[in-house]
């Protein structure tokens, strides 16, 4: 295995499949599949799960709600899919454990670093929820934090789509992916892989982000196996 330990990003809003709102079961399955294969491989396994698909602080700051209320609201979102996720995983025999940084012990553990570490080196799921704890922070610099915390090897964004391209390939049937890029070439070109924040957070600690279609089976796998999959952001 080229990587040992990753993080793997996952998107609120995928989780809602066709619907527009809420937990599509099917979905659900599909990452949950796809991340005990990655257990099964022998890999230690952190995910950072987005809330889109149930609130999103900044579109609701944007409507008139206190930005700091609308990014709590977010945090409480990425608790419930990461709940969500934690189930599915544990039904198909994965351990799992969920450490959130908005301490609400009845239900989820503490984020505290070196427990988290230990949990993984166990060969247990890490789902890292709430955030960074903090408002006016995304779920990307929360992963691109929660990996160098626990020193990945690489974070992983799973996405709809099969890497990064110029526009969106979705619209233009001329767009162009990039296989590699750097840390400074996606600030330039203002690349949306993940907020300027996260992407500054991994330059100056060089991790790896590879951006790959979590929805074409194999590609999570074929990755921590050394395969060039998607399009890799790397320092140089």
């Amino acid at each position: 295995m080229k990587y040992k330990r990753i993080l793997l990003k996952l998107s609120g809003e995928a989780l809602s499949g066709n619907q527009t709102y809420g937990i599509s079961p099917e979905i659900l399955n599909t990452f949950s599949t796809q991340i005990e294969e990655l257990v099964n491989f022998g890999v230690e396994v952190a995910i950072v799960i987005g809330g889109g698909n149930i609130h999103r602080g900044v579109s609701g700051a944007t409507k008139g709600m206190d930005r700091t209320t609308s990014d709590h609201m977010g945090m409480l979102a990425t608790i419930i899919n990461s709940l969500a996720l934690q189930d599915s995983l544990e039904r198909s025999g994965v351990k799992t454990r969920v450490l959130t940084a908005i301490e609400m012990k009845e239900i989820a553990e503490p984020y505290i670093r070196r427990r988290a570490v230990r949990h993984l080196e166990k060969g247990r799921v890490v789902i890292f929820a709430a955030g960074t704890g903090n408002p006016y922070f995304t779920t990307d610099t929360a992963a691109a934090l929660r990996a160098n915390e626990i020193d990945a090897d690489v974070i992983i964004k799973a996405t709809k789509v099969d890497g990064v391209y110029d526009k969106d390939p979705m619209v233009h049937k001329d767009a162009k992916k990039f296989d590699e890029l750097s840390y400074i070439d996606v600030l330039n070109k203002g690349l949306k892989i993940m907020d300027s924040t996260a992407i500054s957070l991994c330059m100056d600690n060089d991790i790896d982000i590879i951006v790959l279609n979590v929805f074409e089976k194999g590609n999570i796998q074929k990755v921590v196996s050394g395969e060039k999959i998607g399009t890799r952001v790397r320092k140089n």
